[in-house]
């Protein structure tokens, strides 16, 4: 049985309707129609308010469902580097902030007739062109490296 039939039967077992159901572990009345409907999954605190209002343990509520329980599995992990993993993030960000600008400066020299020179010089041009690109690239593989790596 799925998580989301066995809240549903453990409320209805004891005739509660959602709404009742959501008042005692403070969630909104969407919240428990989307487990019982598979849509979507609580968090491991109300797992434990779950458990402990059914008076059952959490294994019997997670074991029969495998995508919740490897859904409690990869919330519980912390990552072994989160700093460069921000790090990396913000660097992709730039990347494309500064790539967003170019594009608009382009387009305001196209459409608009404006002469913008965001640089001069044959160096500087070269670098304008490319940073973004180079930020993209090399702050998505820095993330996508560090994403998977879990502190033990």
């Amino acid at each position: 049985m799925i998580f989301g039939e066995k809240l549903k039967q453990e409320r209805e077992k004891r005739g509660w309707s959602q709404t009742e159901l959501s008042e005692k572990i403070h969630v909104s009345r969407q919240s428990v129609s989307k487990w019982e409907t598979g849509k979507n999954y609580p968090s491991i605190e109300v797992i434990i308010d779950l458990s402990d209002l059914f008076g059952m343990t959490i294994d019997e509520l997670l074991r029969s469902d495998e995508e919740l329980t490897e859904k409690v599995i990869q919330d519980s992990k912390q990552l072994a580097h989160p700093k460069w993993k921000t790090f990396f993030d913000s660097l992709f960000l730039l990347g494309v902030f500064l790539l967003l600008v170019k594009l608009v400066t382009l387009g305001l020299d196209y459409f608009a007739g404006t002469e913008m020179l965001l640089v001069e010089g044959k160096f500087p041009k070269f670098i304008m062109n490319f940073l973004p690109l180079a930020l993209m690239i090399i702050g998505g593989m820095g993330s996508d490296g560090l994403k998977d790596k879990y502190v033990e």
